[in-house]
C-alpha cells in the first residue's frame, strides 16, 4: 500500500502541481475520498518516505474534529435509548400499553432508564394508567442521525448545541485531526527509485556503483543521546555492605551455588530432620534429579551420630535419622550452607585450623507467599569469624563496630534460639523516624555439635551473623513495598536517580 500511495501522490502532483489537501485523496481501490485519522497517518508514511529523497515537501494541517465513543457507536448502529422505547411501545388507544418492568425486559435495563425520560421530555411516550404508550405513529431519530453525521465527517451541522448535547451524554469524544498539504520538491520525478542505502561488494565488482542512486547521508540529523549504565539500589548497598567487610579485614566466600543438598543445607548445621523448615511449604525442593551425591562418608557419620545419640556435650535428638532426607535436592535456604563447607575446608586442610574472618551476600529461596515485605528469592548478608577462645562479648563488640560503620550506633541485644548457634543474639536498632526498635539482624556462637564433628579444635570458637540486603535498601531509599524494588514493576527511571548509598 505505501508504494501504491507514493504513487498516487506523485501522479497527483504532475497533474496539479500541488495538493492542498491529503483529505481529497481517494485510495486505490476505493470510492470514497480518505478522511478518517488512520487514512492520513497511512499517508503521512508515504508523504515521509517521498521526502526523505526530496522528491516532494509537505506541510502539516492540524483540525480539531468528533469521533464516537463506544456508546454513540452502539447507538449510530442501532438507534438512540428512547427511540428503542419509542419503538416497542403500542399506540395509545390500540393496546393496554407497557408496564416498566415488561419495557426493561425488552430494551434491556440502560435503554428503559436512560430512554423513558428523553422519550417523556420529547413528547414521544406516555402514561396511560399505569403503563407506557405511544403517544406520537412516527419518530425522527435525531440522535442516531447526527451520530452518524459525526461519524462520517467528524463535525456536526447542528452547531455547538447539538454537539455540547451529545459529549454531555459521552456518546462523543474530542480528538485532533492531520491532514497534509503537499508540493513537488527538489527532485521531483514520478518514477519511485528507491536509492541504494548502502555499498556492496557486488556493487564494486561490477561497477554496477557508478550509475546507483545512493540515498544522502544526513549530517546534521541529531544522534540518539547515549544513555549510561545505571546500578541497580540493591547491588548499591551491596558494594557498600562489601566495602565495609573488606575495610575489616575479610575475605569474600564463594557461594555460587544455589542447589545444595539437605545435608549441607540442614544436618551439618545441626537442624532436626523433624524442623519444621524443611517442611514443603517452607522450603524448594528439586524434582530432576531428586537426589544428591553422597557427603563424606566419615563426616556424614559423625553429622548422624551427633543428632542422633549426641556427643561433645550434647544429647543429640533422639529422633530417627533418614539418610533420603539429607540427599534431598533443594534451592539453599541461608547461605549458611557455604559458611558450614568453608568451616569443613579448615578443619581439614593441611596445616592445621588458621583463624578466619569471611563474608557472603548471596541468593537464598524460601517458599513463602509473596507480600509487600516478603519474597521467595532475596539475598542474605553473612558474616563468619573463627578463632582460638572467641565469646560472647567479641561478638557484641564486633556488631557494635559493623553497624556503627553503617551510621547504626544505638543497639540492643535480645536472646534468640537457633537450631546451630548458641548462645543465639537477636539484634535491634532505634529507628528514630518510626521512633521505635526494629530487628535488623541475627546472630550467635555456632555449636560444638555442629563444629566439633567437622575436626576443628574443641577451643575454636565461630562467630556467625546474618541479615537481609533488600530490607535495608528499602530504609535507605524509602520503598515500601519489596515488589517495586525487584521485578517487573520496577521503575527503570527510579534505578538510574537513585543516589549513591552513604550509610
Amino acid at each position: 500500500m505505501s508504494l501504491e500511495l507514493q504513487q498516487l501522490v506523485l501522479d497527483i502532483l504532475d497533474k496539479e502541481s500541488e495538493i492542498k489537501d491529503t483529505r481529497t485523496i481517494i485510495f486505490p481501490g476505493e470510492s470514497k475520498p480518505a478522511t478518517s485519522q488512520d487514512a492520513q497517518l497511512l499517508i503521512q508514511g508515504a508523504l515521509n518516505s517521498l521526502l526523505s529523497r526530496e522528491i516532494i515537501l509537505y506541510s502539516t494541517q492540524e483540525i480539531l474534529a468528533y469521533d464516537l465513543s463506544t456508546e454513540g457507536a452502539q447507538l449510530a448502529e442501532q438507534g438512540s435509548h428512547e427511540a428503542r422505547v419509542w419503538a416497542v411501545l403500542p399506540l395509545k388507544g390500540q393496546g393496554n400499553g407497557m408496564s416498566i418492568k415488561d419495557l426493561r425486559q425488552a430494551v434491556g435495563d440502560e435503554s428503559a432508564k436512560i430512554g423513558q425520560g428523553r422519550a417523556f421530555k420529547s413528547g414521544w411516550i406516555g402514561k396511560e394508567g399505569d403503563n407506557l404508550v405511544k403517544l406520537i405513529p412516527s419518530i425522527v431519530d435525531a440522535t442516531r442521525e447526527e451520530l452518524i453525521e459525526i461519524k462520517n465527517t467528524g463535525t456536526l451541522k447542528a452547531g455547538e448545541k447539538s454537539l455540547a448535547e451529545l459529549r454531555k451524554r459521552k456518546l462523543v469524544v474530542q480528538k485532533k485531526l492531520l491532514w497534509f498539504s503537499v508540493q513537488q520538491g527538489l527532485h521531483f520525478s514520478t518514477s519511485i527509485e528507491k536509492p541504494e542505502t548502502d555499498l556492496t561488494s557486488e556493487m564494486l565488482a561490477t561497477g554496477a556503483w557508478k550509475t546507483s542512486n545512493f540515498k544522502k547521508y544526513n549530517f546534521d540529523a541529531d544522534g540518539a543521546p547515549p544513555n549510561g549504565g545505571a546500578l541497580h539500589p540493591l547491588l548499591k548497598v551491596r558494594e557498600e555492605f562489601r566495602n565495609i567487610f573488606l575495610e575489616m579485614g575479610f575475605a569474600e566466600m564463594a557461594t555460587s551455588q544455589y542447589v545444595d543438598s539437605g545435608f549441607w543445607n540442614f544436618d551439618t548445621l545441626f537442624v532436626p530432620q523433624q524442623h519444621p523448615a524443611r517442611d514443603l511449604q517452607d522450603t524448594f525442593y528439586i524434582s530432576d534429579p531428586v537426589e544428591s551425591l553422597p557427603p563424606p562418608r566419615e563426616y556424614y557419620e559423625k553429622v548422624k551420630e551427633v543428632h542422633t545419640n549426641g556427643g561433645f556435650g550434647s544429647i543429640g535428638y533422639r529422633a530417627p535419622w533418614q539418610p533420603a532426607e539429607s540427599q534431598k535436592l533443594l534451592l539453599r535456604t541461608h547461605t549458611t550452607s557455604c559458611s558450614s563447607r568453608l568451616l569443613r575446608q579448615l578443619a581439614t586442610r593441611k596445616g592445621g585450623f588458621k583463624p578466619v574472618k569471611m563474608f557472603s551476600i548471596d541468593r537464598v529461596f524460601r517458599n513463602e507467599a509473596v507480600d509487600a515485605t516478603h519474597l521467595a528469592e532475596f539475598h542474605q548478608v553473612e558474616g563468619v569469624v573463627a578463632d582460638y577462645g572467641l565469646t560472647l562479648a567479641d561478638l557484641i563488640g564486633f556488631m557494635q563496630t559493623f553497624f556503627k560503620k553503617m551510621g547504626i550506633s544505638n543497639l540492643r541485644f535480645k536472646p534468640a534460639y537457633n537450631p546451630y548457634t548458641e548462645p543465639s543474639l537477636e539484634i535491634f536498632a532505634f529507628h528514630p523516624q518510626l521512633n521505635k526498635w526494629v530487628e535488623i539482624g541475627n546472630s550467635g556462637m555456632f555449636r560444638p555439635e555442629m563444629l566439633e564433628p567437622m575436626g576443628l579444635p574443641p577451643d575454636v570458637r565461630v562467630h556467625g551473623w546474618g541479615l537481609s540486603l533488600e530490607r535495608p535498601t528499602m530504609i535507605r531509599y524509602g520503598i515500601n513495598n519489596i515488589r517495586t524494588l525487584v521485578g517487573h514493576k520496577v521503575s527503570i527511571e527510579g534505578v538510574e536517580k537513585s543516589a549513591a548509598v552513604r550509610f
